[in-house]
């Protein structure tokens, strides 16, 4: 492993130490360092803030991972995702109740909107209309994610993931019935 990816892990175990006791927001760039013994220099070196070192976590723990596999479906990838989620929630819970410009929930949703406009990129002709659907199942999806995640006590990623599919089940079942009901001739 090149020495600026082992600079980088150590950078991102302290934050992720440092994130067990204190809220990210008290978590500063000095109290990173120092659980590391390495000076802020090193830190901007690799960083531009600890925002960038949440993304990164999350790219190096999950991305770089989901590239090397083959997924037969996208349901197979949402499976990996909620459960990577779950298994390291305490850190996520964290992370996507931070608001605002480079916060992680934006960068999630960033990576959902490229994920989703290559998984749509054929079923629309228009272009406007499929941005407006991916930004709607990508702001669905992010919702879900934050609500299921940050909540007191957040089910299985299995449990999540099976709600997950029956609701996306029951909704086209109800849409398609609805559809069907809505274009038969009137008077029959």
């Amino acid at each position: 492993m090149a020495d600026s990816n082992i600079t980088k892990r150590v950078l991102a175990m302290a934050l992720k130490t440092a994130m067990e006791s204190q809220p990210f927001s008290k978590i500063t760039v000095g109290d990173i360092c120092g659980m590391c013994g390495m000076n802020r220099k090193s830190f901007y070196y690799h960083f531009k803030d600890k925002y960038e070192l949440v993304n990164w976590i999350y790219y190096t723990e999950f991305i770089e991972v989901i590239r090397r596999k083959h997924y037969e479906s996208e349901w197979e990838l949402a499976e990996d995702l909620c459960r990577y989620l779950y298994e390291n929630r305490d850190f996520y819970r964290k992370t996507l109740k931070i608001e605002g410009q480079t916060s992680f929930t934006e960068h999630f949703e960033e990576v959902m909107s490229f994920f989703l406009m290559g998984t749509l990129k054929d079923e629309f002709d228009k272009e406007e209309e499929k941005e407006f659907f991916v930004g709607f199942y990508r702001d669905a999806f992010v919702c879900a994610i934050k609500k299921w995640l940050t909540g007191k006590d957040s089910m299985s990623a299995d449990a999540f993931l099976e709600l997950l599919k029956k609701c996306l089940v029951r909704t086209s079942e109800v849409i398609l019935g609805k559809a069907e009901e809505i274009l038969q001739p009137r008077g029959k």
